[in-house]
């Protein structure tokens, strides 16, 4: 409870700052290549001089594949330096932003690589329906609340841009009255846009060949020559609008389904400090609230993905290996000590030992990871039972030899104390820099904090040794008063049916 209110969150995965950053740029139209190239060169000329970036890498094209957006013109790859000479990674980012900011006719955004498993951005919202107007008026309800409920950057959907493409409708009626073939038609049109395949071509010199295409000269390409196109039929040269009609259309280059619904995916960003998991919940929390007011279609299907779903999917692998490894453990228990109760004892301590890995963690000021600290918890299970075990067994030879429930358990406390806190400490000082993200070079002699390398550990770090430091309290003061707690019950409910077993209890 302390944790929910005072603790840092959950995440998937740490957030460990990267070596490089990519720009991608957006544009919408028809634009050439040469355009494309002085867009992106206007966006790679404002990066210059930012301190921290070591080198720039741009690359323009038309199209930059499948898995990519449809308006994506242009990638700009930018090095950082070394995590040791440079300033904080957000810091370079937020100035990266605000430089490629308000350029007219492009949208700018900046990403950092994920780390870990994780793909894309951290925060994913699929919406699938069968009306594309239903897709767009949910869009544009959840980048309303992404906005309102802050904290989010970066938002980006994959509607198809907006754009204008004209359709030929050939009255086929009219047409047969004049004669007039389809398939003329369609080589009548092409004369205007794309060219009519003549033949190929390859120079002695060249591994490919070149298509030869005929087609009108490039001042007599536009939309007007569509219309005044002529066609022989057998009645003269026709005007082709004599039957064919130009209506324009909303242009649509790709269609995404999810089984059989068309969709529509919402990425974003998470602004510096900010955690996402958290975020996803405000942002639930949002249009739960909203919903209602905007109207939106009960038909549509909408799925929280990216980091929520990967958190869920490993909450719960990681919660059936931690069930299965505590039910093998209770099996090997129960066949050494023959006890359900001194097996329960064992595994209690177990979960008791949670609660220091959050207190841990809040007085690191880190966030649970969902992996990491997870693995930790885990880890950090064999080692409590490691000295229980060593802590009961002992007790448990001492009662075999005749010694008094309490002479027992304050020898075992004396004899085992030296033990359970030699293995806490070894572990803990072992863990130490791995919890202060100390990097040590003994070559160089150099001792240094942060490196990105050692952030990957810290969280399972620190989730083994708050946990171990809190469980070896419990294991030194609180093992012992179950124990005698147990003992006293074995007692009270053997006592009722031998009295003499009673009158030892009440003395």
């Amino acid at each position: 409870g302390l944790y929910s209110v005072v603790g840092k969150g959950v995440e998937f995965f740490p957030d460990v700052p990267p070596e490089q950053a990519i720009v991608k740029i957006r544009a919408r139209g028809s634009i050439s290549a040469s355009e494309i190239d002085r867009l992106v060169q206007s966006v790679e000329d404002r990066l210059y001089g930012i301190e921290g970036i070591d080198s720039i890498y741009s690359r323009s094209s038309l199209n930059f594949g499948r898995r990519s957006d449809d308006d994506i013109i242009g990638q700009i790859q930018l090095q950082l330096e070394d995590w040791e000479t440079r300033r904080p990674t957000d810091e370079i980012l937020t100035q990266v932003r605000g430089r490629v900011a308000g350029l007219a006719g492009i949208e700018t955004e900046v990403q950092k690589p994920q780390a870990g498993p994780s793909e894309g951005k951290p925060v994913k919202v699929e919406i699938s329906g069968p009306r594309i107007e239903d897709l767009r008026k949910a869009t544009t309800f959840l980048r309303r609340g992404m906005r309102e409920t802050g904290g989010f950057i970066e938002i980006t959907d994959s509607l198809p841009s907006p754009g204008l493409e004209w359709l030929l409708d050939v009255d086929r009626t009219e047409a047969s009255r004049y004669g007039a073939d389809i398939a003329v038609i369609g080589q009548a049109v092409q004369l205007v846009t794309q060219g009519i395949k003549v033949g190929e071509y390859r120079a002695q010199d060249a591994a490919d060949e070149l298509d030869i295409r005929v087609r009108y000269s490039e001042g007599s390409r536009d939309l007007d020559a569509l219309s005044r196109v002529r066609i022989n039929t057998d009645g003269g040269m026709v005007p082709v609008s004599n039957f064919v009609k130009r209506v324009p259309a909303q242009k649509v280059q790709t269609i995404h389904r999810i089984s059989g619904q068309q969709a529509v995916t919402v990425e974003s960003d998470i602004e510096p400090g900010q955690v996402a998991a958290t975020q996803i919940g405000l942002l639930k929390q949002w249009v739960k609230n909203n919903i209602e007011a905007a109207e939106i279609s009960p038909t549509l299907s909408v799925s929280f993905e990216g980091e929520d779903e990967e958190i869920h999917d490993a909450e719960a692998f990681l919660g059936k290996a931690f069930l299965v490894s505590l039910a093998l453990i209770a099996v090997t228990l129960l066949t050494q000590f023959n006890s359900f109760y001194q097996s329960f004892l064992i595994l209690s301590a177990v979960a008791f030992s949670t609660i220091g890995v959050l207190i841990g963690l809040m007085v690191t000021g880190q966030t649970f990871g969902v992996v990491m600290s997870g693995l930790g918890v885990i880890s950090l299970a064999g080692i409590v039972v490691n000295n229980n075990i060593v802590l009961i067994d002992t007790y448990n030879v001492l009662r075999a030899e005749g010694a008094a429930v309490i002479d027992a358990i304050l020898q075992t406390g004396a004899e085992r104390m030296r033990p359970v806190i030699l293995t806490t400490v070894t572990t803990v000082l072992g863990l130490t820099p791995m919890v202060l993200k100390m990097n040590v070079n003994l070559f160089t002699r150099d001792v240094t904090f942060g490196s990105p390398s050692t952030q990957y550990w810290a969280q399972l770090a620190t989730a083994i040794v708050g946990g171990l430091i809190f469980a070896t309290v419990l294991t030194l003061v609180l093992t012992p008063c179950l124990l005698l707690l147990g003992e006293r019950l074995h007692r009270k409910v053997r006592g009722k049916s031998d009295p003499a077993l009673q009158q030892e209890a009440l003395s």
